[in-house]
């Protein structure tokens, strides 16, 4: 996995991805998402350009989350997600909005499925907490 530091002196780690994958990882931001990291994709041939992955606490933060990105992406962007899973079980919501997907899990959740590590040759922009 090509994995890159989320900020070098003076550069904004945001800065090279689309508007909206910036302003979903900024609503997760403000729901106090933990370990947010943006996989781009675009040079795996794969069926989407971007991943934001992130955890809640417990399956209500994940349901938080979720609600803060679709609403901030809503409001910003005027976009609704395509599709939506697992919104019922709060486990793991994913929310396609087709040039990128929001994987937000709880964190046995997200170890459990290693989905970072099934995109290992993807490179990995990790964002620490409060860095954004």
């Amino acid at each position: 996995m090509n994995t890159r530091p989320s900020k070098q002196p003076g550069e904004q780690p945001l800065a090279p991805f689309p508007a909206e994958v910036q302003d979903a990882v900024r609503a997760a931001a403000a729901k106090k998402a933990l370990n947010i990291a943006v996989l781009d994709l675009r040079q795996g041939g794969a069926f989407t350009d971007f991943f934001v992955v992130c955890s809640g606490q417990n399956a209500r933060q994940v349901k938080a989350i979720v609600d803060g990105i679709e609403e901030g992406l809503r409001k910003t962007h005027e976009r609704k997600p395509s599709h939506v899973e697992g919104y019922g079980d709060s486990d793991w919501i994913l929310l396609d909005y087709f040039d990128f997907i929001v994987h937000v899990f709880t964190p046995e959740t997200r170890e459990f499925y290693g989905l970072e590590r099934l995109w290992g040759r993807a490179e990995r922009i990790e964002l620490a907490d409060g860095q954004i």
